[in-house]
């Protein structure tokens, strides 16, 4: 498996959760607008990177992971103030931050390595 796939695999992962979240912080929270900006952006991360695999060019596959790689820090924002807000606990936050952190860090090697791969 390459770590393309395993992106792709973990963003999947990471959608459904948030989709699972989102719900949760919906129904038993009644937390309806920054937990629908958490949804959007923590889904848009593995969208960007599925269009960025039937990218036409290089740099059109970098541009779509960088977009994946700025929701992703926007997903961040959205868990810490849920989280610092008191609509999610801390185990909740901790395993999506964790799970996001590893998403982050693997696309930003494969954006510098497409970088340097380009020049």
């Amino acid at each position: 498996m390459t770590q393309d796939n395993i992106l792709l695999d973990k963003t999947i992962d990471f959608a459904i959760r948030m989709a699972k979240c989102y719900k949760y912080l919906m129904e038993v929270k009644n937390e309806y607008i920054m937990s629908k900006q958490m949804f959007r952006s923590g889904t848009s991360i593995g969208a960007n990177i599925h269009e960025g695999v039937q990218a036409q060019s290089k740099a059109d596959f970098i541009s779509k992971l960088s977009i994946a790689l700025k929701e992703a820090t926007e997903t961040s924002y959205w868990l810490v103030v849920l989280n610092r807000a008191s609509y999610m606990d801390e185990k909740m936050y901790i395993s999506l931050k964790t799970d996001l952190d590893s998403i982050i860090r693997i696309l930003v090697s494969s954006i510098k390595t497409s970088k340097k791969n380009m020049a």
